[in-house]
């Protein structure tokens, strides 16, 4: 099993480790200190558990959940217990509130094992319905795009490119995928392979056919099929 542990704290980092160690068939791929490499290493790893602390500097345990979309395999620790109460309400793998000791690691590892593989109930109503950033490849890494910047989302095969800042961010996601995580009061699906962003759009062209063409504020003019234009009415 590939463990991946992300806890902002050192000494707590090397106590997950050391509980770890009397588990042979268990190997920690990656150890983080922050949300926003945590989020990395789950995306470019995909690990197949998680320890994920709640509170972390630069994107919280519950934002990297959002960005990673991760439905499975994950323990959550923390040392607030409003939290935990969240947690267990929403049937999450499991809560290890601190300090805890190596019986009930133990206990959350085996309870662990028996889900891995499935998804994890409850975990998914942990992750905002509507998304405020997206992580996205920038060259040889990662960065953090806020969806406020996107300007257009178009699908390309089973990706999407994002459209920010005069720049194009590619991410492995199917566009209707993505429909469904964003603010439908801002962000409207105007043809089968664009979604566009409410605030970027400049004005309607009508074409000879009597179709309809967005004219985005950054120069790009885009096809809007009969259900879109419904959509866009629909949204003003």
């Amino acid at each position: 099993m590939r463990v991946l542990i992300a806890e902002d704290e050192v000494l707590a980092r090397r106590l997950l480790a050391e509980y770890l160690r009397p588990h042979a068939d268990i190997s920690v791929v990656a150890e983080t200190d922050n949300g926003l490499d945590a989020a990395r290493a789950i995306t470019e790893l995909k690990p197949d558990l998680v320890f994920l602390d709640i509170q972390m500097p630069r994107l919280t345990g519950l934002e990297v959940l959002e960005l990673t979309r991760r439905r499975e395999g994950v323990i959550f620790t923390t040392a607030y217990d409003q939290h935990a109460m969240r947690a267990f309400d929403l049937h999450a793998v499991d809560y290890l509130f601190k300090p805890f000791t190596q019986a009930r690691f133990d206990t959350a590892l085996e309870r662990a094992r028996r889900l891995l593989g499935q998804p994890t109930p409850g975990v998914e109503k942990l992750v905002a319905p509507v998304i405020s950033r997206v992580l996205v490849r920038d060259g040889e890494g990662m960065q953090v795009l806020l969806v406020d910047d996107i300007a257009y989302i178009e699908a390309q095969a089973d990706n999407v490119s994002f459209h920010a800042h005069g720049r194009e961010h590619l991410k492995n996601q199917r566009i209707s995928e993505l429909e469904s995580q964003l603010d439908p009061t801002r962000f409207v699906r105007v043809h089968r392979s664009f979604i566009i962003n409410l605030a970027a759009l400049q004005g309607l062209e009508k074409t000879d056919s009597d179709a309809y063409i967005a004219r985005m504020n950054n120069g790009k003019r885009i096809p809007i099929s009969r259900t879109g234009y419904e959509r866009l009415r629909t949204a003003f």
